[in-house]
């Protein structure tokens, strides 16, 4: 089995036809060994969110390919892919996304009742003490902190023990000092549990919990910066923002 958990190989996503067509990712190849923590950065419209969708599965690429754990994902059907994302791939977004009826628990189960299958309790506590949360495990969202919510929604992207866990800006919605615990929590997967994170990020401070920091630019990768600070990442961002087109 390959060491990578994501490989992206000549991707290329285009939008439209002819004269209004927009390249959004142009001939991108980069591959995310397992157990890392990377970080994609770019200016505003460089493709770090089409990069995250297309190597997710939730978006198709004009050409090339995407690998996620040893299968290819561009000859999988609209099911195969369905099924790759929801036993494989693990979600964290900006917006927590939680069910406010369900308790902290009932929403880290939810994937796995979507399944059909029968999550263990002992199995669902284990995943919310991980992130921190075992004595809120029958907290409803509206009784957690903003913190805590998120927390809840890494407990629910790590029940079906993904390959590969993405991040679309999990801090977002955060305050600095929230969002460092939960970026504390992240580099710590990857260190104890060889948890493979993929996270698009606009934040420095962010970008700099991961191990390595790939940068976007007008759909192509340009460079990246391996167990950089964030004042090194805030630096390198604004030569690129500030570069001529």
């Amino acid at each position: 089995m390959s060491d990578d958990a994501v490989r992206l190989h000549s991707l290329t996503r285009r939008y439209g036809s002819g004269g209004t067509s927009v390249t959004a990712l142009d001939d991108v190849s980069l591959a995310f060994p397992r157990g890392t923590f990377t970080a994609v950065m770019g200016p505003s419209g460089s493709g770090k969110s089409t990069l995250l969708q297309c190597a997710a599965g939730l978006d198709r690429p004009t050409s090339g390919s995407v690998t996620v754990g040893g299968t290819e994902l561009t000859g999988l059907s609209e099911t195969g892919l369905t099924l790759l994302r929801r036993d494989r791939i693990g979600f964290v977004f900006q917006a927590f996304n939680l069910l406010t009826a369900l308790t902290a628990e009932q929403n880290v189960a939810l994937p796995l009742r979507l399944a059909g299958r029968r999550p263990k309790k002992a199995h669902v506590r284990e995943v919310l003490h991980q992130v921190g949360l075992g004595d809120r495990a029958g907290h409803r969202p509206t009784e957690l902190s903003g913190g805590q919510q998120q927390r809840v929604a890494l407990a629910r992207a790590l029940i079906t023990r993904p390959d590969v866990l993405f991040g679309d800006e999990p801090t977002g919605a955060l305050d600095s000092r929230t969002g460092r615990e939960v970026l504390t929590l992240l580099r710590g997967m990857a260190d104890r549990n060889g948890q493979t994170i993929i996270m698009v990020t606009h934040d420095p401070v962010a970008a700099s919990f991961a191990d390595r920091v790939v940068f976007l630019v007008d759909g192509r990768v340009n460079g990246e910066l391996l167990g950089a600070s964030a004042a090194a990442v805030a630096a390198h961002l604004t030569e690129l923002e500030a570069a001529p087109c």
